[in-house]
């Protein structure tokens, strides 16, 4: 039997610092994820320079630590595979220096990953198989986008937020509601003791596009809030803007789907956690004929088992980084 292709991710793109080392692009060997939320929830949001500091911190402990739960160390790895962006320019580069130090050191190949690459492959991570051509929604912090994707590195963005990204306007709405960070479970939490019909906020469907925008969402919920109108629950305005997000991404990909006629979908990033959209989206995909595909919840957030994962189909395919990678705020996919 062959020796599997064993791949360590790191990403540090944002506030985790996370190493995973994941074999043939499917088996999760560990998955460290260091979580800096302590740090954060007091200032309402991630202070970037907190988490690059953070990171240098972290990052050599969370590379042994999956190493050592992997069984495995340096020299029986195929490749290090690395977030580069898009992200905070600061904790990427954290991440970006010890994958090329580990590189040389080692004589290990590098592997340049984009952030939203990973997410995608995070689907990859289960223990179904999933066919080419498919269509992705990535929905998370910092992206809402919908990518067809016919083949392995072969993607094509249908659409993206014009402003927003569906989990920021989460954590600004529970900012608004003084429910802390992060803002999306907390509402996830609350809608579900909430009614969802309580509060007309608008739905920013941008009709014939595939794109979003949140922004007038989140100002609509601030508007109401300030107002005053009625004596509405917390639970009530927290349901009533989730049922908004949710109905907005579940018709986007509705749309997607007539279009391309594509009977497949995955959902990733850290809003994929979110209950309602999981549920929601299940019911759409299921009326449709749709098979879904979602990662489980550990999986939807940060984490290096996506990034590993992407590495392996770069390695495959012989698609490597030198050491002049950098890492870039901006990348698209």
């Amino acid at each position: 039997m062959e020796s599997p292709v064993l791949i360590l991710g790191i990403d540090t793109s944002c506030d985790d610092t996370s190493a995973s080392v994941v074999a043939d692009g499917r088996r999760i060997f560990s998955n460290v994820v260091s979580s800096q939320n302590e740090i954060h929830k007091k200032y309402g949001g991630i202070v970037p320079e907190l988490a690059s500091r953070k990171h240098i911190e972290m990052i050599w402990p969370v590379v042994d630590e999956a190493l050592e739960t992997a069984g495995t160390d340096p020299e029986r790895l195929s490749a290090v595979a690395v977030c580069y962006g898009p992200g905070l320019i600061g904790s990427l580069l954290v991440g970006c220096a010890f994958a090329k130090s580990l590189s040389y050191t080692r004589s290990l190949p590098l592997i340049g990953i984009n952030h939203l690459e990973g997410h995608i492959f995070a689907a990859f991570l289960t223990d179904e198989k999933i066919g080419f051509p498919f269509l992705s929604l990535v929905v998370s912090g910092g992206h809402t986008a919908i990518y067809r994707i016919d083949g392995y590195l072969e993607y094509a963005e249908m659409g993206h937020t014009r402003d927003d990204a569906a989990g920021e306007a989460y954590d600004k709405v529970a900012k608004m509601l003084g429910l802390g960070y992060p803002g999306g479970p907390v509402i996830d939490r609350l809608a579900e003791k909430g009614d969802a019909g309580a509060v007309e906020f608008p739905r920013p469907y941008l009709p014939g596009s595939f794109d979003f925008s949140f922004s007038g969402l989140k100002t609509a919920v601030r508007n109401f809030i300030k107002a005053g109108n009625g004596d509405f629950r917390i639970e009530d305005i927290c349901a009533s803007f989730q049922d908004a997000v949710v109905d907005v991404l579940v018709r986007k990909c509705e749309w997607a789907i007539k279009e391309t006629h594509i009977k497949r979908l995955t959902l990733s990033g850290g809003v994929a956690a979110n209950s309602e959209l999981r549920r929601r989206m299940g019911a759409m995909t299921e009326d449709r004929d749709v098979d879904l595909f979602i990662p489980p919840v550990s999986l939807c957030t940060d984490n290096a088992a996506m990034i590993a994962s992407a590495g392996y189909f770069h390695f495959i395919n012989d698609r490597f980084s030198d050491m002049s990678l950098n890492p870039k705020a901006r990348l698209p996919l």
